[in-house]
């Protein structure tokens, strides 16, 4: 517990500024106190867990689960081809720098206001990490140990299970650790710019309307999915590695 202490104070301390300022500067509507997100979060309860907590979830489920199979799988192709990784690589290092709030509208226009736009937002954001951190941690693999599995006549699908992904997991997980608060941040993405349900569709339309707390209330929520699904990965993390000191 005590690792956490200070972030906790600093948190605290945040939120009591926050507190003060805002009843002082009294403009709820640009910047609401925590007490006024909290109330607000409290009376929208129901119509944000009910109705629009379920559309985002999806969104990030589905697009984490496509991300995953997809980085898993273009790692491991770049891994035992030489060609495809100078293929891929620079095309994976590209699509990092194109604005992803540009490409929203675009992906709108081509699957309408369906879970699908939102769907690619979020996996355009979560695959690179997953990607380039499985990538890494396969090319990390010690060839003094390859080379003496070799020795002992195993086949490259018992070196890969046995050696190559257990050598890649440490690096895997940290990818995934990056890619699941940024598929939150993608499904908001998409949610704000095209959508009828949803906490980031939800939170503009708060906007339009100049509530200010309406607009943190989905926000709050959010950084809870968030916070609950990197959680899991470090659960999840340390039941597959045991063996790793911390």
């Amino acid at each position: 517990m005590k690792r956490y202490m200070y972030s906790a104070i600093l948190l605290s301390t945040t939120l009591v500024i926050w507190e003060i300022v805002a009843r002082l500067v009294h403009v709820s509507f640009i910047l609401p106190s925590p007490s006024q997100v909290i109330i607000k979060l409290w009376e929208l309860k129901d119509v944000l867990l009910q109705s629009h907590l379920p559309a985002t979830f999806a969104v990030i489920s589905i697009g984490l689960s496509i991300s995953l199979v997809l980085g898993v799988a273009i790692a491991i192709a770049m891994h035992y081809s030489k060609v495809l990784e100078q293929s891929l690589y620079p095309l994976l290092i590209t699509s990092q720098t194109i604005p992803i709030i540009a490409l929203a509208p675009i992906f709108v226009l081509w699957f309408g206001y369906t879970i699908w736009s939102k769907v690619v937002v979020t996996i355009l954001i979560t695959f690179f990490p997953i990607t380039i951190g499985m990538f890494d941690g396969l090319r990390s693999t010690e060839k003094d140990l390859k080379e003496l599995l070799q020795t002992f006549g195993l086949t490259k699908s018992q070196i890969f299970f046995k050696l190559e992904v257990p050598s890649a997991l440490p690096s895997f997980f940290s990818g995934l650790k990056v890619a699941v608060p940024m598929s939150v941040i993608g499904a908001a993405i998409g949610e704000w710019l095209g959508a009828q349900s949803g906490l980031g569709y939800f939170s503009r339309r708060m906007m339009t309307q100049f509530d200010g707390a309406g607009v943190f209330a989905p926000i709050v929520i959010l950084s809870f999915i968030g916070i609950a699904l990197f959680i899991v990965v470090l659960i999840i993390e340390k039941s597959f590695l045991k063996w790793r000191k911390n």
